[in-house]
């Protein structure tokens, strides 16, 4: 643990590795319907783009998401470490979402996360917000995504929702 600019203590991660299939891509883009041709048209693909991506390849919001899942089996571990000796209410829930895409995710990367988690200033409803930080890394070290969930936490005197 190391502390935030502001203070708090960080928490730093890192997860277990997953190898991306074709069959994933195919399922998250008939899943969402991102039915466009740069996803489902291999012929579009080929005829209309350029070096590695005139083969398959994941669209954005997937990275995003096997990020979040990466990270599903940690996470509880986490945010309790990261709110000890912190009182705070139920868990209020994602309440924001900093994207940026920096590479693409083919068939065959194998990609992990890591990142770090850190309290921000209470709002001044008395809500705790949590910055959880993930950079999707693949096998060559290239970061491909690096995103940022904010977590909402209710006041104490709130309590369950």
């Amino acid at each position: 643990m190391t502390q935030a600019s502001h203070g708090e203590p960080v928490q730093r991660f890192k997860t277990h590795r997953r190898t991306i299939t074709e069959t994933d891509i195919v399922n998250f883009v008939n899943v969402v319907g991102l039915h466009e041709p740069f996803f489902i048209d291999m012929a579009y693909i080929r005829e209309n783009m350029t070096g590695s991506h005139r083969s398959r390849f994941a669209p954005g919001p997937m990275i995003i998401s096997l990020g979040m899942g990466l990270l599903a089996t940690y996470v509880a571990g986490i945010i309790e470490r990261t709110l000890k000796d912190h009182e705070v209410g139920a868990f209020g829930g994602m309440t924001g979402l900093q994207a940026r895409l920096r590479g693409a995710l083919f068939p065959g990367d194998t990609i992990h996360v890591e990142g770090e988690a850190r309290l921000l200033p209470k709002t001044s409803r008395g809500y705790t917000l949590m910055a959880l930080q993930h950079l999707v890394i693949n096998q060559r070290g290239e970061t491909i995504a690096d995103f940022t969930e904010t977590l909402t936490f209710l006041p104490r005197e709130v309590g369950p929702v």
